[in-house]
């Protein structure tokens, strides 16, 4: 790899921009793509697809064999309370690769012993979120039941453009949650981004089972094509 292309590589993942190395298998001629030029590039379909499944791979164009290699940031995992479920997501969310932090002001939950080998904050969403560099590659759930917790939390997430957002509670609750945020002023493609009732829908009852539909649908959501979530919407 050429010292130019090292250096660009090693800039856009400090800043956590996802980017592919296209190198020419007969020739050996490398290009670094940056995601924002994604769709002006000849090869737009593959790139975004391998992007999507955070894959490198080998791939044959016109008789040419490309490599594609792909550099992706980590995703981040953000829980926003210490509760029964977060016990069970956080550990899985692990398990898939998740950079995990569960945030909760309430310290009789948030105890390292509820959640060994997780990083926990035990401080109130304004002051917890901002150093977590919470951005596009993250994803955000919110299941404190409290709208004292969970509304500013949730306002940070928008702002930071998360690729997934959930929250917590019933229908009714939902409706709830929506007016107040949009008091608070949230837009209605903001209100929009929030899976609630969260989870995909496989009957989950106890914490666990919960939290395998959430950890699901994120992955849906960081996994599949567009059109693949629109239809199942």
């Amino acid at each position: 790899m050429k010292t130019e292309t090292l250096a660009l590589l090693n800039a856009e993942r400090a800043a956590r921009r996802p980017v592919i190395v296209v190198t020419d298998i007969s020739s050996g001629i490398q290009r670094l793509v940056k995601a924002v030029d994604f769709a002006a590039d000849p090869l737009h379909a593959e790139l975004e697809k391998q992007l999507r499944m955070g894959k490198s791979a080998m791939i044959e164009v016109d008789g040419t064999k490309q490599f594609l290699n792909v550099y992706a940031p980590t995703a981040k995992l953000v829980i926003i309370g210490a509760v029964h479920i977060s016990q069970a997501l956080a550990p899985l969310a692990r398990s898939l690769d998740y950079d995990v932090t569960v945030v909760d002001p309430r310290t009789a939950f948030a105890s390292p012993e509820r959640f060994p080998d997780v990083n926990l904050i035990a401080e109130w969403p304004d002051e917890a979120l901002p150093p977590l560099g919470i951005d596009r590659w993250t994803a955000f759930v919110a299941v404190t039941h409290d709208p004292k917790i969970d509304d500013p939390a949730l306002l940070h997430a928008f702002e930071k453009g998360c690729f997934y957002i959930g929250a917590l509670g019933s229908r009714k609750t939902h409706a709830k949650r929506l007016d107040r945020l949009k008091g608070q002023g949230a837009s209605d493609a903001d209100l929009a981004k929030i899976k609630a009732p969260i989870g995909l829908n496989i009957g989950a009852v106890s914490p666990s089972e919960i939290a395998v539909s959430i950890m699901a649908e994120i992955t849906a959501e960081l996994r599949l094509p567009k059109e693949a979530k629109a239809a199942a919407a």
